[in-house]
């Protein structure tokens, strides 16, 4: 755990020289969802591959670098591309990006994803503001030794998703005349998409939303004392007894579709956090 300290500390130096600003804000752009970055004025962009141990975005949708400048008068910090425990990854590694944002001095982040819907009252290119997440991936980051430098042995977990920048994003989705749907975000490992009997398992859960990503990062984030929202854009539908073929392509078509509404509730959004 020490060598896995030094690794952080040495991405985060590195980033740092490369800064003209100081990163306020961390957000994670999920699948077809990058576009977002493109809207950050005065950028630097730094390839995740020139990042020491660094990870390298391998599917499609995840562009794979960092952009750093300013949204909404807020200094921010994007990664436009995360990384997936089903791409072989670590979780350790899936969110060694989080702990480089706590180096950095980042404290909110919002994450982002694209993920199918759960809850019958939801329809593909709905965006749902995330209340909760349930973590069923099998596995957890902060397995192993601890790392006291970054957080507690047993972190709480009670406000995963902080109940002041919800409101805020809720706020900002009704000025903005955006249906913005409220709801769990379940997290599984993949890479293969669920059955019809998974799927309606989760749905007895409470779970609204399932997709591949996320709860690791805000579990990491958590860990931290990062505080964190979340925003998922509905791709498709995953009811159970309802189930479609479903490709990455069709998931990536939709967040596109998606674009203009999401991409203006996160740039409110950001120009009204406090940080």
């Amino acid at each position: 755990m020490e060598n896995m300290l030094v690794k952080i500390n040495e991405a985060a130096a590195y980033i740092q020289q490369q800064l003209t600003v100081q990163p306020q804000i961390g957000l994670i752009l999920g699948s077809g969802l990058g576009v977002m970055a493109d809207e950050v004025i005065d950028p630097i962009v730094i390839p995740y591959g020139q990042i020491p141990h660094f990870p390298v975005s391998t599917v499609e949708g995840h562009s794979g670098e960092l952009v750093i400048g300013q949204l909404e008068g807020k200094a921010v910090l994007v990664m436009k591309g995360r990384f997936h425990y089903y791409e072989g990854y670590s979780m350790q590694e899936v969110v060694f990006p989080v702990y480089v944002m706590k180096q950095l001095g980042i404290r909110t982040l919002l994450v982002t994803n694209a993920a199918g819907g759960m809850n019958r009252d939801f329809a593909a290119g709905d965006l749902m503001l995330i209340t909760d997440h349930i973590n069923n991936t099998g596995s957890n980051p902060l397995m192993g030794a601890n790392i006291p430098e970054l957080g507690p042995r047993f972190p709480d977990m009670s406000q995963a998703y902080n109940r002041e920048l919800r409101a805020i994003v809720a706020g900002k989705a009704e000025e903005l005349n955006i249906n913005l749907q409220k709801g769990v975000y379940i997290s599984i490992s993949g890479p293969a998409y669920c059955t019809p009997a998974e799927l309606s398992m989760m749905a007895g859960w409470g779970a609204d939303a399932v997709g591949m990503s996320t709860a690791p990062e805000v579990i990491a984030a958590n860990y931290t004392g990062i505080r964190v929202v979340g925003i998922t854009c509905i791709t498709d539908m995953a009811i159970g007894d309802e189930l479609e073929p479903l490709t990455h392509e069709q998931v990536v078509r939709v967040a596109e579709q998606a674009r203009p509404k999401f991409i203006a509730l996160v740039k409110a959004s950001v120009g009204a956090f406090t940080v």
